[in-house]
């Protein structure tokens, strides 16, 4: 199942024509659980930011509760909802309207987490305005497909002095005996990345963020990937680097997740 609504209403087709003909706007995308998201607050946080940064507006969070409460339509159980930022009064033509975008909320089942540890290719690529959770995609959905195309599952993204920064459509962390290490680099702020960074401060587990050079790779014992929908999932390999799949640490970080409750839409 997938229903869309634009501003509350049932998307019409002249009004998602809009939005296809255009990637300029941003979104951000969570697992809905009885009505109510774990890290809420940093999913609202992002859109106000994305609004501000694009449209010079923010969508009053009054509002953007409204329309997700709108797209669940009362009902209880696990869905994947997005919500995108968009406007048809700013284009390539006309750029600079100041505007308070119009929201699209998309209600899908709930994606299903990967459990399955993955081979990622390092590929040298870096998102355009990486902090934001952007519509432009060709970029790093090209990046899958060539690593998919060389026999991996995805591709992580290095710059060209050898820096790490994130993956596709995740954050990548590394383990380094208790401490997880967090790449330091132009990337999106993940919310799970947020959330077990927030869990792991209430079993005092250590947390760093620094930079991460290709190179240094072999010196870590793990590594994983965490996006909205997976909370935490082993990288088997990074290129030719071979960890542990056997990642007892695993177990601590999507407990460090769940222990952040879910906030009520």
């Amino acid at each position: 199942m997938v229903e869309q609504r634009i501003d509350g209403q049932p998307a019409l087709a002249e009004d998602l024509g809009q939005f296809v003909l255009s990637n300029y706007g941003a979104f951000t995308s969570m697992v809905v659980e009885d009505g109510a998201v774990r890290g809420l607050d940093l999913h609202l946080a992002r859109l106000e930011a994305e609004a501000l940064e694009l449209f010079g507006q923010a969508v009053p969070e009054a509002v953007l509760r409204t329309r997700m409460r709108q797209a669940l339509a009362g009902r209880a159980g696990l869905f994947g909802l997005r919500v995108n930022l968009f406007s048809p009064q700013i284009s390539l033509r006309q750029p600079s309207a100041v505007v308070t975008p119009r929201v699209l909320t998309t209600l899908s089942a709930a994606p299903s987490a990967l459990d399955r540890p993955i081979r990622v290719q390092t590929q040298v690529y870096a998102r355009e305005m990486a902090h934001l959770k952007h519509n432009a995609t060709l970029g790093l959905t090209l990046a899958r497909r060539r690593a998919q195309a060389a026999g991996f599952e995805d591709a992580l993204f290095v710059g060209a002095d050898g820096l790490i920064s994130e993956g596709s459509v995740w954050n990548l962390g590394l383990i380094q005996g208790e401490t997880v290490v967090w790449p330091q680099a132009p990337q999106l702020a993940g919310t799970s990345m947020a959330l077990i960074r927030r869990g792991l401060e209430g079993q005092g587990m250590a947390t760093v963020t620094r930079p991460v050079f290709l190179a240094e790779l072999p010196e870590f014992d793990g590594a994983f990937f965490c996006n909205a929908t997976t909370p935490a999932c082993a990288i088997m390999a990074i290129d030719g680097c071979e960890y542990s799949e056997d990642l007892k640490i695993l177990a601590r970080l999507s407990e460090a997740w769940r222990s952040n409750p879910c906030q009520m839409i």
